[in-house]
């Protein structure tokens, strides 16, 4: 095939990808549900994978916090083999089930925590291993895989099953099951992240503005949500120390940063934003 026939075929697969995904909505937003729940209450959520699929694991968790502000322990990813495996393929890894469950020891995995498993073909076994564990000390466990016969069944609360197809080049998982791994793992984090108040109209108001194109993104949401000019949006995101939901709060209010600070503090407590206002008034 020529190069141009090759493009057009692996493209044709890729469209299989979303189509798999959205079969599997439901069982998604339930995991949202789960997900948004524990780290409500100060759990957190453990990514497991060898390979590909540990990789992408990494690769969501690592975006969270710069993303969205919350600190880096909430997500993580745990990869077959070690942080080794995430720049070079050792492929025996994923047969270590000792070293899954050691992992997760390590980082003082617990029952208020969420575990999910990452397997194409749902029968790594690092992954089980680490399900199993999850399971046992009693933590919400939930599994993604592209193969129907897996064998995540007795261990995970929802099972995310990507019906792909075979990939163009036999085996090839990082493909279109990585492609459809991707998109679960994006829709899940972001859609917690949209539950827990990180998101506001469609702006991310935890972003970390540690550059200057995202102290420029900063104030231009601030300006946005506040409805303000850039000039007062920039001045009180310096005094509020670049925190945009404190910046917005005050400018909204019309109180101080500190009062603003007071309110972010007290609605999180009580799972909300909604009641935002109210609370201000109340302080």
């Amino acid at each position: 095939m020529s190069s141009l026939e090759m493009a057009h075929l692996i493209n044709e697969e890729d469209y299989r990808v979303p189509l798999a995904v959205s079969k599997e909505v439901r069982r998604i937003a339930r995991i949202v549900d789960r997900v948004s729940e524990s780290l409500q209450a100060n759990g957190r959520v453990i990514y497991v994978g060898a390979g590909t699929s540990g990789r992408l694991g990494i690769l969501d968790a690592t975006e969270i916090p710069p993303t969205y502000g919350i600190p880096a322990t909430r997500f993580q990813g745990i990869i077959a083999g070690g942080q080794r495996a995430v720049r070079r393929s050792i492929e025996g890894a994923e047969d270590d089930e000792e070293s899954a469950q050691r992992e997760l020891r390590r980082i003082g995995f617990c029952k208020k925590d969420v575990l999910i498993g990452l397997s194409a073909s749902g029968k790594t076994p690092f992954v089980l291993a680490a399900m199993r564990m999850a399971k046992k000390i009693g933590a919400k466990c939930f599994g993604i895989t592209c193969n129907p016969n897996h064998k995540m069944g007795q261990l995970a609360r929802e099972i995310v099953v990507l019906m792909v197809g075979p990939e163009v080049v036999a085996g090839s998982s990082r493909m279109k099951c990585g492609s459809a791994q991707k998109m679960v793992l994006n829709t899940i984090s972001t859609a917690a992240m949209i539950r827990l108040g990180r998101v506001w109209g469609g702006l991310m108001i935890g972003l970390q503005p540690k550059s200057k194109k995202l102290q420029r993104r900063a104030i231009r949401i601030v300006s946005e949500l506040a409805g303000v000019d850039n000039g007062a949006a920039k001045k009180v995101l310096v005094e509020a120390r670049g925190n945009i939901r404190v910046a917005i709060l005050s400018l909204r209010l019309g109180i101080s940063v500190e009062k603003a600070e007071k309110v972010l503090r007290r609605t999180e407590k009580t799972g909300g934003v909604s009641s935002t206002r109210r609370t201000a008034l109340n302080l």
